[in-house]
């Protein structure tokens, strides 16, 4: 039976950052993916900061930024717009196919091994040892790291779940450095529509939203826009119900989607998922010290990748957490209402002020000082008319 100090499941984004962590900390470390190929299927819109990308320890290829000339957001309520400039935020857009594959090298060269098409069947004690049952057989680890996605939450839980669609689409009406978001409460509730461009006429198209038929509602938003070329479809769950409440149980440690991870807001991830890994990594190294060899010792520094991630995080999602109940409780009147009385000048401020990777700084300044007193009052519109149907 091989033999590894930690067992991944999930090469994704953060089981290739923490592989990457632990094998340059000195440990032996196996990532096993079900699927036939590293960064496949690739249903991420892909968007990320230069910043971000950096803290991850990462350079991208030149293959494998899609876009690197995103200069304006549009977003678009049932009845209005407004636009927002990006070119700040240093935003771009990575192939996540060709991304993860720079990651997997990188983890490799440090010592990793990595399997595809080996899929985990289950993870449990066996006499002394921690035996991974897998596709291609069983091995013995003393840490396991759970980073397979989304499909380890909705074991456990349903209700974050959103469904999705997302096609790569050529068309003309796709503006190169533009990003459009759409909210429409009857046709994405709980979420939206986004168009990310990956060049002049093409780029990734998708929606999601709470008990929909996301092939549906994604054709009919593709049909408003005109004429196209579809070229590649993708369905997948999102989670938006923000983190679990821990990370780290006994000898197996939650990264990425698995942990809950991703953006409430957006369900993105590159760089929240991406810490995740880089820090229990980090914390794996520390705890699987022949010095750290007490028991309780080493749930104290796994637990360690726990607390920074919520240090660096937990106030933003907390935030997010917020702003995604609130959209969940907006019709489409409300939203109107909400994104007409947003001052240019607000914009303008978040326009300069704004994080992408903390982009709860970006809501607060859209909002503005009278940011409440507006989400009050179409909250308030929005419950009298589920009172009063047709008022």
């Amino acid at each position: 039976m091989p033999n590894y100090d930690v067992v991944i499941a999930g090469g994704s984004i953060s089981g290739l950052l923490a592989a990457r962590e632990i094998a340059a900390g000195g440990l032996s470390v196996a990532v096993l993916e079900e699927d036939a190929e590293i960064g496949t299927p690739e249903h991420c819109g892909g968007l990320v900061s230069i910043s971000g990308i950096r803290d991850l320890g990462m350079v991208p290829d030149i293959e494998t930024i899609e876009n690197n000339r995103i200069a304006h957001a549009k977003i678009f309520s049932p009845s209005g717009c407004f636009e927002i400039s990006a070119e700040r935020q240093k935003v771009i857009v990575l192939d996540r196919r060709a991304f993860d594959k720079q990651i997997a090298f990188q983890a490799q060269k440090n010592g990793a091994e990595i399997r595809v098409k080996c899929s985990m069947r289950s993870f449990g004690k066996e006499g002394s040892e921690y035996v991974v049952k897998t596709s291609e057989g069983d091995f013995s680890c003393n840490f396991f790291v759970d980073a397979r996605g989304i499909a380890s939450i909705i074991s456990r839980n349903r209700d974050g779940v959103l469904h999705s669609a997302q096609y790569e689409v050529y068309a003309s009406w796709i503006e190169h450095d533009t990003i459009e978001v759409a909210f429409n409460s009857q046709q994405y509730p709980g979420f939206f529509a986004w168009i990310i461009p990956t060049g002049q006429g093409k780029g990734k198209v998708g929606v999601a939203g709470r008990r929909i038929n996301a092939a549906s509602a994604l054709q009919r938003y593709i049909d408003s826009k005109g004429k196209c070329s579809i070229v590649r479809k993708v369905y997948a769950p999102i989670w938006i119900n923000g983190p679990l409440r821990s990370f780290v149980f006994d000898r197996t440690i939650i990264v990425g989607d698995a942990a809950g991870q991703s953006k409430p807001t957006t369900a993105g991830g590159i760089y929240t998922c991406g810490m995740g890994g880089v820090l229990a990594g980090r914390a794996l190294v520390d705890a699987a010290d022949k010095k750290n060899d007490d028991r309780n010792k080493q749930q104290l520094l796994l637990k360690r990748y726990e607390s920074n991630w919520s240090s660096m995080f937990k106030p933003e999602f907390d935030k997010l957490l917020v702003a995604r109940r609130l959209l969940e409780r907006m019709d489409n009147k409300a939203i109107d209402d909400l994104i007409a009385t947003i001052p240019p000048e607000s914009v303008q401020e978040a326009s300069i002020d704004g994080d992408f990777d903390f982009h709860s700084t970006a809501l607060a300044k859209i909002l503005g000082a009278k940011g409440a007193a507006r989400i009050a009052k179409a909250l308030l519109g929005n419950e009298i008319r589920r009172l009063i149907p047709g008022s």
